[in-house]
């Protein structure tokens, strides 16, 4: 079938800048480093606010997804913006396979493009589907492992500022130590170094171990984990910048990491052949690529865990953590995954959750706002809300049933210490 879309061609690796949407701020920025690692000139997208969401609205139905509205505002907007060379510019967008809508994103994408007159402009997809196999990033092992070490990079980051900024005496430590190790991390990655199991072993240790030198007074705060759809679960353009908002109501923010996501995601693989039929090699394929991840998987954790600082559970643990409420083979979107980390956080002593989903994304909706019940039968602790974010949603509204779920926390924190008066 011929191709009628432009593809990114070996040559243009030389001569186009490729733009990348602000999913996840940290992770991504150490993704850009891989990417410029293997020759590419990538640029990390950093325009946000309402007009992002508005020129979303010019060339996407206000009914599909909140975060495809989102990510092509945002491509849209740059380009238009007089900043970039647009003979010279190409986009990348990730894609996941499986029915979730986002695996769509990138034809949305295309469609818009050509009603902004700028069809000329390639689109690459990252993905390890075998989608898009004309616009598709390369990909090689050397690659996949240090792209595998990026998210874990970030999650690390993530994970460490996230427990140490809301008790740091010096205000502002924290983020600055987090910003630190990040330029130190792109640069590595840069030079094609940091992303061996090895090298990983003597980083992330020294990276947790200054985390936690920085000088902090633990006081009884609120503390609150963050699920939901992976983009406005990460995205500050999408989720309103609810960590931000979070941090002003002096509350502890758990997000689980994103390495979670594509564990999940490889999990499914083997998943679908199990409950549907499939070859012996389909059937244990997840097997093989979980066992490979967790060699990253044991380092991170015990790098947080030996430094005084909340590790999330082994992916295999993680898995198990459904049953009686849902089942394995729920897996659109971010399906049980999502119950998953709510049983987790609660598990953990964040049983305050918000449940950030786009208006209208089924999967999420059933696996997140379908489960608050049955959660809260298992798990009478919990005190979860779940927030929707699409384009007619008010910011106002949204921090209010966040500050109702915040004083319902208060309430019981209170109530906690009185007890132990």
């Amino acid at each position: 079938m011929e191709t009628t879309h432009p593809v990114f061609t070996p040559e243009m690796k030389a001569t186009h800048k490729i733009l990348i949407p602000n999913m996840a701020p940290v992770q991504f920025r150490i993704l850009a480093a891989a990417m410029e690692h293997e020759g590419y000139h990538v640029e990390l997208l950093g325009n946000c606010g309402a007009h992002v969401a508005e020129q979303g609205l010019k060339y996407v139905h206000n009914d599909t997804c909140y975060p495809a509205l989102l990510v092509i505002g945002q491509f849209l907007d740059a380009l238009e913006s007089g900043r970039y060379d647009l003979e010279h510019t190409a986009l990348i967008i990730t894609q996941t396979g499986g029915g979730c809508r986002a695996s769509n994103y990138i034809f949305l994408l295309r469609k818009a493009l050509e009603r902004a007159g700028l069809g000329h402009i390639p689109v690459l997809s990252l993905n390890f589907s075998g989608l898009e196999k004309d616009s598709s990033l390369p990909m090689n092992m050397h690659f996949c492992r240090m792209l595998l070490a990026a998210v874990y990079y970030g999650d690390l980051l993530m994970s460490l500022r996230a427990q140490t900024e809301p008790y740091e005496l010096r205000h502002g430590e924290a983020e600055a130590l987090q910003n630190r190790w990040l330029d130190e991390i792109c640069s590595e990655i840069r030079q094609g170094k940091g992303y061996s199991q090895h090298e990983m072993k003597h980083l992330m240790p020294r990276i947790a171990q200054e985390f936690a030198a920085i000088p902090m007074e633990h006081r009884a705060k609120v503390k609150v984990g963050v699920v939901g759809e992976i983009y406005v679960k990460y995205s500050p353009l999408g989720n309103n910048d609810l960590e931000r908002f979070l941090a002003s109501q002096d509350c502890e923010v758990n997000l689980p990491g994103m390495m979670g996501f594509i564990q999940y995601c490889a999990y499914n693989l083997s998943e679908t052949a199990r409950l549907y039929g499939g070859t012996f090699f389909e059937k244990h394929i997840s097997d093989w690529v979980l066992a490979f991840i967790e060699q990253m998987e044991h380092v991170i954790i015990s790098a947080l865990r030996d430094n005084g600082f909340h590790a999330p559970l082994p992916f295999r643990e993680l898995s198990t953590l459904t049953g009686g409420i849902i089942g394995t083979g729920d897996k659109m979107g971010e399906g049980w995954l999502l119950t998953a980390e709510m049983v987790e956080l609660i598990r953990s002593g964040y049983e305050n959750i918000v449940c950030a989903q786009p208006f209208g994304c089924l999967p999420n909706h059933i696996a997140g706002k379908g489960m608050i019940n049955k959660i809260r039968e298992l798990y009478p602790e919990a005190n979860i809300t779940p927030i929707d974010y699409d384009p007619s949603a008010t910011r106002v509204n949204q921090e209010n049933r966040i500050k109702l779920m915040l004083a319902v926390a208060r309430e019981r924190l209170a109530a906690a210490d009185r007890k132990d008066a």
